[in-house]
């Protein structure tokens, strides 16, 4: 005999957590984003559709490999009708993101490499620096200590200072 949350044809917020393992407050913040959508009961109560489960599963899957929520609603947007994403949409959305999530990999091996070269200190005086000083693109500005943003104006000496001596 089926269990009574196989035959209701929708399901309230906290059944809905309770399936998916999300926080009840996570599943209100994905309504407010236009990620999911709910049906209001007399009482004003949410009530979701059973196949809210499955893209609520998409968003998790879509999560997890990095892809963002801005994305993730473009995708989910362009569904017909809003309807549920199935293998033959995963499939085509996951060919597009292999590409994007590609190019991070690429991105953060370069940056891995860069962290090598780099003491984190600031001084921006090492012309190797790739992480702060790419390329030493303030060698023209002499050696010694800088900034942490290129463009950002050199502090006007302290009067009084030792150092400026």
């Amino acid at each position: 005999m089926p269990s009574e949350s196989c035959t209701e044809p929708t399901l309230t917020v906290g059944k809905l957590a309770e399936r998916s393992g999300l926080a009840i407050s996570a599943l209100h913040f994905y309504e407010r984003s236009g990620l999911i959508h709910s049906t209001r009961d007399s009482g004003n109560r949410r009530h979701y559709s059973r196949d809210v489960l499955r893209r609520l599963a998409f968003i998790r899957a879509s999560q997890r490999v990095g892809i963002p929520l801005a994305a993730i609603k473009t995708a989910l947007d362009a569904l017909p009708k809003r309807r549920t994403p199935r293998e033959a949409d995963w499939f085509m959305l996951s060919t597009d993101w292999r590409t994007r999530l590609d190019d991070q990999i690429e991105q953060l091996t370069r940056l891995r490499e860069d962290l090598t070269n780099c003491i984190g200190c600031g001084c921006l005086s090492f012309a190797r620096c790739q992480l702060v000083n790419p390329g030493d693109a303030m060698r023209g500005e002499g050696a010694g200590a800088r900034r942490l943003e290129p463009g950002t104006p050199r502090p006007e000496p302290f009067e009084g200072c030792p150092l400026n001596s």
